[in-house]
């Protein structure tokens, strides 16, 4: 759990990377900053932990790149009073920084070595959302609407079940398209029956599946 003043001094000149391809949000790249990502990469990528780069991680998934985590994260214009459901918890990258940001983080993950990984990693590091096991296509409507919803892998389409799920006014972001190459959308509900689109740019995600990779025991 060491992030010592190498891991920093390389995290700074990460930030500052980011901030010269066009990030522009402090709140951002202060909490990107704080965020020990090597801790959530596998040991034989560690290495490259400050690399602006995508790598892999368990159950065949990748931990983001960090420009695409903070150009999804900015785009949702956050703000520490945001309900947030995040889609796709993988290794926990994504979902620490928003905690950094101070949301109310609820996020949901289907492959059970990553929300395991998750769970127990977040709450050590001193971040605190509420875990979910399941469906993502499903989002979590017992416990909505959200503010904001940031989906971090690739959907064919813009799921309804999730755009139910954003309170009127609120945000998604989330990569659509099919598994080689996706465009970012942005979901904006408008009224209660009226919802938004634009679009943010080329990325490649996995992509999102339906259902869980096993049975909670």
């Amino acid at each position: 759990m060491e992030d010592n003043f190498r891991h920093k001094g390389l995290r700074k000149r990460l930030i500052d990377e980011i901030r010269q391809k066009g990030i522009r949000d402090e709140s951002v790249l202060q909490a990107m900053g704080k965020v020990p990502r090597h801790l959530f990469m596998d040991n034989s990528f560690l290495g490259f932990a400050y690399v602006d780069k995508a790598f892999p991680i368990s159950a065949g998934q990748t931990i983001s790149q960090p420009y695409t985590v903070a150009i999804q994260t900015e785009i949702l214009q956050i703000k520490r009073s945001d309900k947030v459901l995040e889609v796709g918890t993988g290794s926990g990258y994504q979902a620490a920084v928003l905690c950094e940001m101070g949301v109310s983080l609820y996020t949901i993950e289907r492959q059970r070595a990553l929300y395991d990984f998750s769970r127990l990693l977040l709450p050590r590091l001193g971040y605190h959302p509420q875990f979910f096991y399941g469906d993502g296509y499903q989002g979590l409507p017992t416990y909505g609407p959200f503010d904001k919803i940031i989906v971090t892998a690739g959907a064919e389409s813009v799921p309804e079940k999730l755009k139910e799920q954003l309170v009127v006014g609120g945000k998604m972001v989330i990569p659509v398209g099919d598994r080689l190459h996706q465009v970012m959308k942005i979901v904006e509900r408008v009224t209660e029956n009226e919802y938004t689109e634009l679009e943010a740019g080329n990325f490649v995600f996995v992509p999102m599946l339906p259902g869980v990779s096993d049975q909670l025991r």
